[in-house]
């Protein structure tokens, strides 16, 4: 817990920017029966009866301090998948930064490992090399500023029946558009004095000598 709220105390780099990254799922639904018609004071309704059409995975990185994010749709979410969201971070995003330094939960697929089942040995190490590694704790994931940007998803485009993944990834395009133009940054409060006092609880209780 510590060792990444450091990260999240240390001043803007460009050089080595603090990217956060997550992932979760949404079920996508479709509407059979369309919506209801509208009616005079009233808002658009949509009919209770909904179709499921399995679900779709997207993995989402944020730059707290710069206000920059990206937000990619994917079929599966495992280590392949993975693994191409941090090259997409290495070759693409930042490829003219020395490090990456990442802040991620600690999933069996969150490793190095992932690269090497993904990308030829010298690709794979290359893009190891450039990510400086940081994992929130187990019951911790609140602790990822990638949860904050998670939760602005959700509540500001995803709180609603998305019937496709083609459909889902138009939505989260023109939200990660704005939401860049915009430069919406994030400012974390949290800091490591406040978990020694508001979290004492955690830490070993010391024994007299």
């Amino acid at each position: 817990m510590e060792d990444v709220l450091q990260v999240y105390a240390r001043p803007y780099n460009a050089k080595r920017p603090v990217v956060c990254l997550d992932e979760a799922r949404k079920e996508l639904r479709a509407t059979p029966n369309g919506s209801q018609p509208i009616k005079s004071g009233q808002p658009a309704r949509q009919d209770y009866e909904y179709e499921r059409n399995g679900t779709a995975s997207f993995f989402l990185w944020v730059e707290p301090l710069a206000g920059r994010r990206h937000v990619q749709v994917t079929e599966r979410q495992t280590g392949h998948e993975f693994a191409e969201i941090l090259r997409h971070l290495v070759e693409e995003a930042y490829s003219d930064t020395e490090t990456i330094v990442l802040v991620t939960d600690n999933l069996a697929t969150h490793k190095k490992d992932c690269l090497y089942a993904r990308f030829p040995p010298e690709q794979a190490f290359a893009i190891a090399q450039k990510i400086e590694w940081h994992y929130t704790p187990e019951h911790g994931s609140w602790l990822n500023i990638a949860e904050c940007e998670l939760s602005a998803l959700h509540r500001q485009c995803l709180d609603r029946r998305i019937s496709d993944a083609k459909t889902l990834n138009t939505e989260v395009a023109a939200w990660q558009r704005e939401r860049n133009q915009a430069r919406v940054t994030i400012d974390w409060q949290f800091t490591t004095e406040d978990a020694r006092i508001k979290l004492k609880r955690l830490y070993p209780v010391l024994k007299e000598q």
